[in-house]
């Protein structure tokens, strides 16, 4: 019978959109996945907003058009089930744990881009931020569980979008370099391995397209 070679990394993925939740703690801005919707086959994604008159809109993801100084979060009836997740933000301990106990060699989770740079536009970083990721990796290494770091993983900050549409506009690559160079130097020795981007073709567009 074939065996799975020496060291082979055997373990989960996650992205932090999907699970991590705590969207407003912690000094994190707000990222494109913190305004859509949960969609379904006869519903598709929304992504809600409020305008400066007070108006609350819902368009469809990718087809979207959004003023400057907008509000999100706070509309009723409707459901942003990336708020939530699982809670990973407050019990990334009991949750690394079970990981842990299921013999995870590697653990795959994205960085969320809005927690480092809460508009995507600061020269300083979130140090709040920083300090999670910290803890998140260091529980890690306790279990010898290897972290795989997602860069990108359809999050991107609504201050880009607001301000130039995000990656429609080249002035989001040294936004992006900038949160890149923060995080490589912070956890150069607790992170070997690295992506860029999730799925290129969605993460990579901007989220009003």
């Amino acid at each position: 019978m074939a065996k799975l070679p020496e060291g082979f990394l055997w373990g989960g993925a996650t992205a932090a959109n999907q699970f991590e939740g705590g969207f407003s703690e912690g000094g994190k801005g707000v990222n494109s996945s913190d305004c859509t919707t949960r969609g379904s086959r006869t519903k598709p994604r929304m992504v809600t907003f409020k305008t400066k008159e007070g108006e609350i809109k819902a368009v469809p993801m990718f087809g979207m058009n959004i003023e400057e100084d907008v509000e999100y979060g706070v509309f009723e009836g409707y459901d942003y089930p990336s708020h939530q997740g699982i809670d990973f933000y407050h019990h990334y301990k009991e949750d690394i744990a079970l990981f842990g106990e299921m013999g995870f060699k590697t653990f795959r989770l994205s960085i969320n881009w809005a927690r480092i740079f809460p508009t995507g536009m600061e020269e300083t970083p979130n140090e709040n931020g920083l300090k999670f990721y910290d803890d998140v990796f260091d529980e890690l290494h306790k279990y010898n569980i290897e972290p795989l770091v997602t860069l990108s993983h359809y999050e991107t900050p609504i201050g880009l979008a607001n301000a130039w549409e995000s990656w429609v506009d080249a002035r989001t690559i040294p936004c992006f370099e900038r949160y890149v160079k923060t995080v490589g130097e912070r956890y150069k020795g607790k992170c070997r391995y690295w992506l860029t981007f999730n799925e290129i073709n969605i993460a990579a567009m901007s989220p009003w397209m």
